[in-house]
């Protein structure tokens, strides 16, 4: 093991890597519920070649890799279940072109969504990218690999539609570029008219390889963003009212839920179930256009008191706006002063919000525990993620147990109703295996042993059996 060492050294310098327990002790755990691992070495690349390198060491050794972007996944995707070398990914945060007629950027795989955001607003201030509401450190390849969310999410889809090329270092050292790039200087397609190699990479939890640059398409960042909610006391009627606001076809992103014991602004909100939804554009007569649309395909619900648009206080609206919003983080994560939180995300169906709802707010109540019911619309009302969240204190256990349990019980419901995990853990993934397909299991299986036949590559998430 001190031959590793040394040689992870003489691929890196000195300075970065390390096996020193204080940093052992970081990099074993996320933020979330899943139990700590114990790496053996932490490594922080600057480079692909020296990604390939490290990869190469770990496949001639038969060490385990795990690949580490911000680690905020909450659900243990970046856990070293079984040691072996994680991969800080953080020293490979260049941006490396801007397209700006073709509107795509590409970046390394390090590179984390608040650097790029900042990066945009100051340079490129006409362009964003789809910036989840996540902590400014997570990182845009990661995004990628788990299929994130977004302010763009609603119209363009999951962040892994918006990928316009990678280069992907491969579970046995090759380097592999996938889309245009593989054949031209251009980064504008990650497949179209090629066969489209890029889902060998996406939703896999970092098993199937290593993103070290990435091409990301941008769109137009409006002048002017506005945002509304509109609010009802029973969810029967939400998937008809997304619907209707969904098929005017000018919303940037619409968000939702209700939630129970969690501290909310504004306090109004408290008890019911709110959309709230945001819309862009560069002149005054278009906001109002689209506003006059929006508030035009909800005017059933407001004629027969159904439902209602609530006026925003201006203290509140500011945060509503910020990218990304840091009162998703100070409201749900520190809800409970112990800084824990974690939830289930599944994707699924628009029309189960009710049953949904109902299930948490169920949950909540047989558990004695705190509860957020987050939806995101995803691709024009093609579906949701439902994300089911509880927040805990760690000085506390036993809330801890009743949130772990709480989550197990949402997960079997999501699947129950046909929904799919979003971003799964180790034991969700289990779960989603125990249903699938056979044959859709025997071909996942035969790829990643073709890609990784030594099964170093993030082992634990994803293993058929």
């Amino acid at each position: 093991m001190t031959d590793v060492y040394r040689s992870l050294a003489g691929i890196v310098g000195e300075d970065y890597v390390s096996a020193e327990a204080e940093e052992i002790y970081f990099y074993a755990r996320d933020a979330g519920l899943m139990p700590a691992g114990k790496p053996d070495y932490i490594v922080v690349p600057k480079s692909t070649a020296e990604v390939q390198n490290i990869v190469i060491l770990a496949n001639k050794q038969k060490i385990p890799i795990v690949p580490l972007g911000g680690s905020m996944a909450l659900s243990g995707l970046t856990i070293p279940h079984r040691g072996g070398i994680v991969i800080d990914m953080k020293r490979m945060r260049s941006i490396l072109t801007v397209n700006e007629n073709a509107r795509h950027v590409v970046v390394e795989g390090g590179i984390s969504q608040g650097a790029l955001y900042s990066y945009l607003n100051k340079n490129y201030p006409h362009l964003q990218h789809n910036i989840p509401e996540a902590p400014p450190a997570t990182t845009v390849a990661a995004s990628v690999v788990i299929h994130g969310q977004g302010r763009l999410t609603q119209q363009y889809g999951y962040t892994s539609d918006l990928v316009s090329g990678m280069e992907v270092v491969l579970p046995t050292g090759e380097i592999c570029k996938i889309g245009s790039c593989s054949m031209s200087p251009g980064w504008f397609s990650k497949g179209a008219t090629l066969p489209d190699l890029s889902s060998l990479f996406f939703g896999w939890a970092g098993t199937t390889g290593i993103i070290t640059k990435l091409g990301i398409k941008l769109f137009p960042r409006k002048k002017m963003r506005v945002v509304e909610t509109f609010v009802r006391d029973r969810a029967k009627l939400v998937p008809d009212i997304l619907f209707n606001l969904t098929h005017t076809e000018v919303l940037e992103d619409i968000l939702g839920g209700s939630q129970s014991g969690i501290h909310f602004d504004p306090p109004m909100l408290k008890g019911y179930h709110y959309i709230t939804m945001y819309y862009s554009g560069d002149t005054d007569d278009e906001m109002e256009f689209k506003r006059k649309m929006i508030w035009d395909s909800l005017v059933e619900f407001r004629k027969s008191k159904d439902g209602g648009f609530m006026w925003i206080p201006p203290t509140i609206k500011p945060g509503l706006l910020e990218t990304p919003q840091k009162w998703v983080t100070r409201t749900l994560a520190d809800e409970k002063k112990g800084g824990g939180f974690t939830y289930t995300g599944p994707i699924v169906l628009i029309e189960k919000y009710p049953v949904f709802a109902r299930k948490i707010e169920e949950v909540g109540a047989k558990y004695d525990v705190a509860y957020a019911g987050l939806m995101r619309v995803v691709g024009r009302n093609h579906a949701m993620m439902y994300g089911s969240g509880f927040p805990f204190n760690r000085a506390d256990p036993d809330l801890m147990e009743r949130v772990r349990t709480a989550l197990h019980e949402m997960n079997e419901f999501s699947l129950d109703q046909g929904g799919i995990p979003w971003k799964a853990d180790v034991e969700e993934q289990k779960m989603a295996m125990e249903r699938m397909d056979p044959n859709t299991l025997k071909l996942m299986k035969t790829i990643k042993h073709v890609l990784d036949p030594n099964g170093i590559m993030n082992p634990g998430n994803w293993e058929v059996p």
